[in-house]
């Protein structure tokens, strides 16, 4: 069984950080382009940050830019999602994706995660 798992999520104070991971298992991820994704409550799913298969590329929304960080270790068939300056409004369930040809802003999505909440306290 394929399947993406995140964890790292957690209550923290505005101006902290996280790291977030996205763990595959069932088959190697190594060769998909990855995104994650953020859904606040009665708000839409929002694109966060993507990496290419070999992370030589990378992307961010611009509400993140410069304060999250995205990685992956493919030996480990894991990709990261560090955050740093974190503030109140990054409050929302995270979830990592796998996603054909670098669309991470459109898709189409291969497997997703159930995701895991990041709540930041001001």
């Amino acid at each position: 069984q394929v399947q993406l798992v995140e964890s790292g999520g957690g209550l923290v104070q505005a101006g902290g950080s996280l790291r977030l991971s996205c763990a595959a298992s069932g088959r190697t991820f190594s060769r998909d382009d990855m995104g994650w994704f953020r859904q606040a409550p009665g708000r839409e799913r929002e694109f966060v940050a993507g990496i290419t298969w070999s992370g030589r590329i990378t992307d961010y929304a611009e509400s993140v830019k410069g304060r999250f960080t995205v990685s992956r270790d493919n030996a480990k068939n894991t990709v990261y999602l560090q955050m740093n300056s974190l503030k109140p409004e990054d409050t929302a369930v995270y979830s990592c994706a796998a996603v054909l040809g670098s669309n991470w802003r459109t898709g189409p999505y291969t497997y997703w995660g159930q995701g895991t909440q990041v709540t930041v306290s001001s």
